[in-house]
C-alpha cells in the first residue's frame, strides 16, 4: 500500500467529510524506494526567523540535487502565496499552516522524495503534530539554534526592527514567543556556523537516514542531468 497509517490519525481535527475512504494503490513504498535508490525523509527544520532555515534549506536541495536525489523544499514564505494564502499568525492560523505542510510533506514522502521544510513552526504542540502526521520515523527535527540578539542582529528582512515598533504583531521572540525543542534530532548552531558548514553535516544526516544507494554521480552547479532517453512507438 502507499501509506502505513489510518487516514483517521490526530492530525489536529476532525474529518468534515463523510462516506468517504482512502483507496489503496497498486504500489507499495518499497517499490518507490527500490525505484529511487533511497528512502523517504522530512527535514524539518526550525528555528527563530533569520536563524538560516530558507538559506540552509536551499543549499541542502541543491547539494541534494548535485547527487541526484529526488527531493523538495516547502518553504514557509512560498506556501503563503498558495497554499496557506488565506492564513495569518496567529496561534490558530500557525498550528493549520503547520497541518497543511505536513500533510503535503507526508504525500511527498510517499511519492518516495526526501522532503525539506523550512519553517519557524514556534510551538511545540504544532511540531509534534506535524511528526504524528509524517510519521516518526521519517520526521527529523533539525533546530536551527541561533540566539535571538544574532538573528536580530541579522534580520535581512527589517522585520525585528518592525515588531519592536509594534508595527507587526505576534511576531515570534519579540511578541510572540519560540518554544525551542526539547529533543530534536540535530542542532545547528547557525550562530557560529556558515550555511555551507551546516548543510554539510544536514547531508550527512540525510544521507545516513535515507540509506542513499546508487545513481551518486554528482551533476555540477548549474549543469542539467541528462533526459532519459523516450521511446515511442514506430
Amino acid at each position: 500500500m502507499i501509506i502505513d497509517r489510518h487516514p483517521d490519525r490526530d492530525a489536529g481535527g476532525e474529518l468534515v467529510s463523510h462516506n468517504i475512504n482512502w483507496e489503496l494503490g497498486d504500489v507499495e513504498l518499497a517499490q518507490r524506494a527500490i525505484l529511487l535508490g533511497q528512502e523517504p525523509l522530512t527535514l524539518w527544520l526550525t528555528g527563530l526567523s533569520a536563524s538560516g532555515k530558507s538559506t540552509l534549506a536551499q543549499a541542502l536541495e541543491r547539494r541534494l540535487v548535485e547527487l541526484r536525489r529526488p527531493c523538495y523544499r516547502l518553504d514557509g514564505d512560498n506556501l503563503r502565496h498558495g497554499l496557506s494564502r488565506d492564513l495569518g499568525f496567529s496561534h490558530e492560523d500557525r498550528r493549520e499552516n503547520i497541518r497543511r505542510v505536513a500533510e503535503v510533506a507526508h504525500l511527498m514522502n510517499d511519492a518516495g522524495l526526501i522532503v525539506i521544510t523550512a519553517f519557524i513552526s514556534p510551538y511545540s504542540d504544532d511540531r509534534a503534530m506535524a511528526r504524528r502526521i509524517i510519521g516518526n520515523e521519517r520526521f527529523v527535527e533539525v533546530y536551527l539554534s541561533a540566539d535571538l540578539q544574532t538573528c536580530e542582529r541579522r534580520d535581512p528582512k527589517g522585520l525585528y526592527a518592525r515588531a519592536r515598533k509594534g508595527e507587526i504583531a505576534e511576531f515570534t521572540g519579540i511578541n510572540a514567543p519560540y518554544e525551542p525543542p526539547a529533543s530534536p534530532e540535530v542542532v545547528l548552531d547557525t550562530a557560529t556556523l556558515t550555511i555551507e558548514e551546516a548543510a554539510g553535516r544536514l547531508l550527512e544526516e540525510a544521507q545516513t537516514r535515507a540509506k542513499l544507494r546508487g545513481a551518486s554521480t554528482v551533476v555540477a552547479k548549474g549543469a542539467h542531468p541528462p533526459a532519459p532517453e523516450v521511446r515511442r512507438k514506430p
